[in-house]
C-alpha cells in the first residue's frame, strides 16, 4: 500500500486566469478534494494527506483566510457522511489552537463520524508547519530522554493530533507549477519520490493521480542502497 500527499496548489491562480475572484479558485479546489479521495483507494493508495493550509497562510488577507476556513467548515459537514459509507477515516493534523470553536467542533464530528474507516485513511493539514512540529516533537523527546527515530515519529503523530507514528510519505505531489516543499512533512518525506505537475488543483483529477502514480512506480527506490554486484 502507499501514501500519497499532495501540496493542492494553483487554486487562486487557476480563478485569475479565468477573471475570477480567488474564492472561486478554492470552491472548485474542494470539488478537486472529492475527486482525488474516490480515485486513491482504486490506486491502492491507503493513506492521503492534504495540504489544506499551512501555518504561513495566516499571513494572507483576513478574507481570503475566512473563505478557508468557511469552505473547511462546510466540507466537513457535508462530506462526513459520505466519507464513513466509503470506508474512508478523516484525521485533520496541525494545530486547533487558532481555530475557531466551530471549526474545533465540526473537525471533532468529522473525526468521530468517520473513526471506523479502513478502506482509506484521509489526512487534511490544517495550521500545519512541519518545522513547528519537529521543534514540539524534538522538545517532548528531550523531557522524556528518548530521542530515537522512531521516538521522534511517534511525537510528532502526537504533536499534530494524529496519533500514532507519522507514517513515512511514499509519493508527494504538487500542482500548480512550483517545486517546494513548502515546510510539509519535512520528516515523514525523507525518502518520498517528488512529483511535480503544472496542472493546477481545481483541474487535477484521478487521471492526473493516476500518471503520477504510474511514473512513481516506474522508479527505481533504493532508499540510499544499491544492488549486490553479481
Amino acid at each position: 500500500m502507499t501514501h500519497v500527499a499532495i501540496i493542492m496548489d494553483g487554486n487562486g491562480r487557476w480563478a485569475n486566469a479565468l477573471g475570477q475572484p480567488r474564492e472561486f479558485g478554492h470552491r472548485h479546489g474542494a470539488e478537486s478534494v472529492r475527486r482525488v479521495v474516490e480515485a486513491a483507494p482504486d490506486h491502492r493508495i491507503d493513506t492521503l494527506t492534504l495540504y489544506a493550509f499551512s501555518s504561513d497562510n495566516w499571513g494572507r488577507p483576513a478574507p481570503e483566510v475566512s473563505v478557508l476556513m468557511r469552505l473547511l467548515r462546510r466540507y466537513l459537514r457535508s462530506e462526513s457522511a459520505e466519507l464513513r459509507e466509503k470506508g474512508v477515516r478523516l484525521r485533520v493534523v496541525g494545530r486547533r489552537d487558532r481555530l475557531t470553536p466551530a471549526l474545533v467542533r465540526a473537525i471533532e464530528r468529522a473525526e468521530a463520524q468517520t473513526e471506523g474507516g479502513r478502506r482509506l485513511l484521509l489526512r487534511l493539514a490544517v495550521d500545519y508547519s512541519s518545522r513547528d512540529l519537529l521543534v514540539e516533537a524534538v522538545r517532548r523527546a528531550a523531557e522524556s530522554n528518548r530521542l530515537e527515530r522512531h521516538d521522534i515519529a511517534n511525537l510528532l503523530g502526537q504533536a499534530m493530533n494524529g496519533g500514532g507514528p507519522a507514517p513515512d510519505v511514499d509519493l508527494l505531489i504538487r500542482t500548480g507549477g512550483e517545486q517546494r516543499l513548502s515546510d510539509f512533512l519535512l520528516w515523514e518525506c525523507a525518502y518520498a519520490e517528488l512529483y511535480f505537475t503544472d496542472v493546477m488543483w481545481p483541474d487535477f483529477g484521478g487521471e492526473h493521480l493516476a500518471e503520477a502514480l504510474a511514473e512513481y512506480r516506474a522508479r527505481d527506490r533504493r532508499f540510499g542502497k544499491v544492488a549486490a554486484a553479481s
